[in-house]
C-alpha cells in the first residue's frame, strides 16, 4: 500500500511524463540511470550507449530502447515486470545470462555500511526509484 501511495503522491507532483534524463537529472532515479544503465542504454535510454555496439556480437538480444516499454505493451507502462527485471527476478536475457542483476548489485553497496533490513529497504528504494524514472521517459 505504501508504493501506491508514493506513486499516487509523485503523480500528483508531476513526476511522471515524457522527460528527457537531462530535465530528470539529480532525482535519485536519473542518477542511478546514469550510474549503473547509461552505459548499454545510452543517455536518452534509447539502446544505443558505448557499449552497446562493442557488446552487439556477444549478446543474444539487441539492447533494447528504454523509452519504448510502455509502447511495447499496449501503451501501458509495467512497473511490477520493471521492477522485477531489474532487480533480478525476471531475468532478462541479454548475453546468455541475466543483465547485471541491480537488486544484488545495489545490496551488495549497502550492506557493508548497514544492517539487513536498512539493506532491503534501501535495495527496494533504489529499484522503485530507477523504475520511477524508466517511467518518466516513455515516448
Amino acid at each position: 500500500m505504501r508504493w501506491i501511495g508514493l506513486r499516487a503522491a509523485m503523480l500528483a507532483l508531476g513526476v511522471t511524463g515524457a522527460a528527457s534524463a537531462q530535465e530528470t537529472a539529480g532525482e535519485p532515479g536519473a542518477v542511478l540511470y546514469e550510474r549503473y544503465c547509461r552505459q548499454c542504454h545510452g543517455d536518452a535510454g534509447q539502446g544505443d550507449g558505448p557499449a552497446a555496439a562493442p557488446l552487439a556480437g556477444v549478446l543474444s538480444v539487441e539492447v533494447p530502447d528504454l523509452t519504448r516499454i510502455s509502447q511495447r505493451n499496449g501503451g501501458v507502462f509495467p512497473m511490477g515486470e520493471v521492477i522485477r527485471i531489474i532487480d533480478g527476478r525476471d531475468g532478462a536475457r541479454a548475453h546468455g545470462g541475466a543483465m547485471p542483476l541491480w537488486g544484488s548489485v545495489f545490496a551488495a553497496e549497502t550492506a557493508a555500511e548497514a544492517g539487513d533490513r536498512a539493506t532491503l529497504i534501501d535495495t527496494r528504494g533504489r529499484v522503485l526509484s530507477l523504475a520511477l524514472f524508466l517511467e518518466t521517459i516513455q515516448r
